[in-house]
């Protein structure tokens, strides 16, 4: 072998090496620390989030899933000891995640792809007893309101409520809109699911908090009540509305359900920021999924490894780089 050829595939071995390491370093700037992914009391919001964590763990990010309080959950993403929420709703988040955002710790990574709708609800068998339903000021009606009561609130109508820590300011537009209704929370999401088929086995009176994407308002017959429709300024402007003294005289929001998480992710991550902000599923898609969990009796893990094998061209894409 003369000179010149050695010199050559040296160059060659050379630039191969330099190659290496610079893959190397780009490794490098992922982290391999956990991402935290928080975990909340919902089964769509499980099974989000463990596809989220398994597509991640698919490009070799090392994953912790973190049980956390849904709205508290913000103290912990703005100091980094939080990743990612995979489920921030329109419908009852809005104001954490803008307060949160505005610390400049916290960044919107974008939307689902899922719209969030969540109100009152009522079986349509109960519409006979409150004829001017789904009008919320049929409720004012001392009659109807009786028709939703039960032995522990009676003459007022109940409304069963998600948990506590899902926000939503039930108490408080039951106040500002004067309804004779008293408000109770459910302890879990199956709490709340799990007397609504006992009422609606039963033709009993039931008013609740349902939620989109979910699989009860497609398996049972019902309405959403007709509240003043949602503006900022019903949350924030007491003069706004029916009730010239009290915020929340109208329902709730409707619209986005969102992603979000630390500000540092992007920087630590930028691989994973780039999946997580690819993300998408829709309702019909989602609602499937939670049908299979909560009706079917599969698991969370069984009903994500499912989506992930038939689904792999699309995630696939997700974490390409």
């Amino acid at each position: 072998m003369n000179r010149a050829r050695r010199f050559l595939l040296g160059c060659t071995g050379a630039a191969a090496l330099m190659a290496l390491a610079l893959s190397g370093a780009a490794q490098a700037q992922e982290s391999s620390d956990p991402i935290k992914l928080t975990l909340h009391d919902w089964t769509g919001q499980l099974i989000t989030t463990h596809i989220m964590g398994e597509v991640l763990k698919k490009a070799g990010y090392n994953i912790e899933y973190v049980q956390a309080d849904y709205l508290a959950q913000f103290a912990g993403l703005e100091t980094g000891d939080l990743s990612v929420a995979m489920e921030m709703w329109e419908t009852t988040g809005r104001d954490a995640m803008d307060a949160a955002t505005a610390t400049g710790k916290v960044e919107n990574i974008g939307p689902t792809g899922m719209k969030a709708k969540e109100e009152w609800w009522y079986p349509e068998y109960m519409k006979e007893k409150c004829p001017g339903l789904p009008n919320w000021e049929a409720l004012k009606d001392e009659k109807c309101a009786e028709a939703f009561s039960t032995a522990e609130t009676a003459p007022k109508g109940r409304y069963l409520g998600g948990p506590v820590t899902w926000g939503g300011f039930d108490d408080e537009r039951v106040e500002a809109l004067e309804l004779p209704f008293e408000v109770v929370h459910a302890g879990t999401d199956a709490a709340l699911f799990a007397e609504l088929e006992s009422a609606y086995q039963r033709k009993a009176p039931i008013m609740l908090w349902i939620y989109a994407p979910h699989w009860a308002p497609a398996k049972y017959k019902g309405e959403w009540v007709e509240f003043p429709e949602y503006t900022k300024e019903c949350y924030t402007d007491p003069a706004w509305g029916s009730n010239p003294d009290a915020l929340y005289d109208c329902g709730k929001p409707f619209g986005e359900i969102w992603k979000v998480g630390w500000v540092g992710v992007k920087d630590k991550w930028p691989g994973a920021y780039a999946a997580i902000k690819a993300f998408t599923v829709d309702n019909d898609e989602m609602g499937q999924m939670i049908t299979k969990v909560d009706l079917e009796g599969k698991s969370v893990d069984d009903v994500v490894a499912e989506w992930m094998t038939q689904n792999e061209p699309r995630w696939s894409e997700w974490i390409k780089k």
